[in-house]
């Protein structure tokens, strides 16, 4: 709190490049409406990467560690107005930054209410600040989750706070090996997103106890320290910035593999839907999925996107109606 509340002012003050990393090019789409957001806003914003996912229209999101609200604000613009997005920070000065300017934002893109609310509040107890069971299609979270102590605590809330078929898609920072004690206890390198990262592989083994489906990795990206004391003090672990997205798929909806094709027309990305680092579907072209991707496209909001058939195209041909 005292980090990113008094000691930064501004993205400028960070001592790495652990925050400022974005991997891949960004929307048309996304940056119109970053452009439409306050500039008070975007100068406090300490995020790692874009955690915009596509097909947003009317979807409900929730931001968890939203800080200043900018990717709020963003997300405002592309769910729409009948769309709601919630944030939610434990840091009260970033929260009171978020809030002055919700009228702002809300003239600025023409909406007669605001579809957008913050809270000050822990990710770890979204209970504390009312937000009620399967109650959001998508819960993001921008390079926060290595700051909470408990990240178990936090995927397991928003499990719970996600709609059946819901995504969690987020980026973070993560660690080639687990942390020494005295890396996760240097408070520069807390701050800068780094003595809190996870461990690579313990993301998996979390998301899969706390009832997610395989994480999915969308991109990946080296981070560099350029700051030769605290290089000193991490030694020969490695970081990096990565994008992944989890999904809530309801128990007992397993498919099979099969073969799906892209409708096309989601807004910012009606030829070719880049999913994750495994599967780009280009629109009306005919791709193999495995077991997995079958039953997340089929079980989230992406089902009405694609034509989704039972069999791969080394499947025999199902007899009767699947």
């Amino acid at each position: 709190q005292d980090y990113y509340g008094k000691e930064l002012q501004k993205s400028e003050d960070l001592k790495t490049n652990a925050c400022i990393t974005s991997a891949r090019p960004i929307p048309k789409v996304v940056r119109d409406a970053l452009e439409r957001v306050h500039e008070e806003v975007v100068a406090r914003y300490y995020g790692c990467g874009l955690v915009i996912p596509e097909c947003l229209s009317s979807c409900w999101i929730l931001d968890l560690g939203s800080g200043s609200g900018r990717d709020c604000y963003v997300l405002s613009q592309l769910v729409g107005e009948q769309g709601r997005v919630t944030g939610i920070d434990m840091t009260e000065g970033q929260v009171e930054v978020a809030k002055k300017h919700i009228a702002y934002h809300m003239h600025k893109f023409g909406y007669r209410k605001p579809n957008v609310e913050f809270f000050h509040g822990y990710m770890e107890k979204l209970g504390d600040a009312g937000l009620a069971d399967e109650s959001y299609d998508i819960v993001i979270s921008n390079c926060v989750i290595n700051l909470a102590p408990d990240k178990r605590a936090v995927l397991r809330e928003a499990f719970r706070v996600l709609k059946p078929g819901g995504e969690m898609y987020f980026s973070d920072i993560y660690a080639s090996q687990r942390l020494s004690e005295t890396v996760r206890k240097h408070r520069v390198l807390w701050g800068e997103c780094l003595a809190g990262a996870l461990y690579w592989r313990d993301l998996y083994s979390i998301a899969e106890e706390v009832g997610f489906s395989p994480p999915c990795l969308v991109t990946a990206s080296p981070i560099t320290i350029g700051n030769k004391e605290l290089e000193g003090i991490i030694g020969d672990c490695r970081f990096v910035s990565a994008t992944f997205r989890l999904f809530k798929v309801p128990g007992g909806s397993r498919a099979g593999p099969g073969q799906v094709i892209y409708n096309g027309g989601i807004v910012g990305h009606e030829r070719e839907l880049v999913f994750d680092a495994n599967f780009t579907f280009k629109e009306g072209e005919v791709v193999d999925v495995d077991a997995e991707m079958a039953a997340l496209l089929q079980n989230s909001r992406f089902a009405e996107e694609f034509l989704i058939r039972a069999g791969g195209a080394n499947t025999a041909a199902l007899q009767g109606c699947c």
